[in-house]
């Protein structure tokens, strides 16, 4: 990243910010904070940044990663601003569709699931497919009750990936809790936890299945298991008092 003169020169001739840094060297210092996912040193050294004699490209890639700190630091509203940005007026075609990725991403978060659904459309209709773009496809459809098509979402992933496990994982919760296809949820359900054993949600999904198809001591097990790796989930707890009748 560049910079026009502005300010006072020093000695050298190399423009200054306030801290003794050249803009570059303060822009490239940010990035690297933001690669060993130090976010909030990250954000201060881009917010530091003196930002009235950028160049359209320049300013374009500023708030490509002020969007991106701010939605790693759990701050949407914030995000939402410099991500928009990118999205209508930047030109490199990679992080529009990196942005609009995320853009579906706070969305869902902050439940407005419309709003993602049309960010995640307008790839779809742009020719980009991804199991990334069908899973949060999916994702939103569930979150607005929508059980039919968020399968078809992630039946979509499962031909691009075939080994997706987090597709395997949500469409078998949905397969068993919905009743749609309990057996067929039991092997995704297997299958996700075959590739990722020690996460919670997914032994969740499988001991959910056991008990929809009516194997409480399968169940139980695997629910045990699912609250011993993350005892405070809301989810897991309820699923577990469902099946045991134990109070937690």
């Amino acid at each position: 990243m560049t910079s026009k003169h502005s300010g006072m020169d020093d000695p050298r001739g190399v423009e200054k910010d306030d801290s003794g840094l050249n803009l570059q060297e303060k822009f490239l210092k940010g990035v690297q904070f933001y690669l060993q996912k130090k976010w909030e040193n990250a954000l201060k050294e881009f917010l530091s940044a003196d930002t009235s004699n950028l160049n359209t490209d320049e300013k374009m890639e500023l708030s490509y990663y002020l969007g991106l700190c701010y939605t790693k630091l759990n701050h949407y509203e914030q995000a939402l601003t410099f991500l928009e940005q990118v999205v209508t007026s930047g030109n490199d075609i990679l992080r529009i569709f990196q942005c609009r990725m995320t853009l579906a991403y706070i969305y869902v978060i902050t439940k407005r699931e419309k709003m993602a659904e049309y960010e995640l459309k307008r790839l779809q209709s742009s020719g980009f497919e991804s199991p990334l773009l069908y899973n949060t496809l999916a994702y939103a459809a569930w979150m607005q009750k929508q059980n039919k098509t968020a399968i078809d979402f992630y039946e979509k992933t499962l031909e691009i990936d075939t080994e997706n496990a987090t597709a395997m994982n949500s469409m078998g919760y949905i397969l068993a809790d919905s009743g749609i296809d309990v057996m067929r949820a039991l092997r995704l359900c297997r299958r996700a936890v075959d590739f990722k054993p020690q996460n919670a949600a997914y032994l969740d999904s499988l001991g959910w299945a056991y008990f929809k198809s009516g194997e409480l001591i399968e169940a139980r097990t695997w629910l045990r298991r699912a609250l011993d790796l993350a005892p405070d989930e809301k989810e897991i707890q309820r699923h577990f008092r469902i099946v045991t009748g134990e109070a937690l």
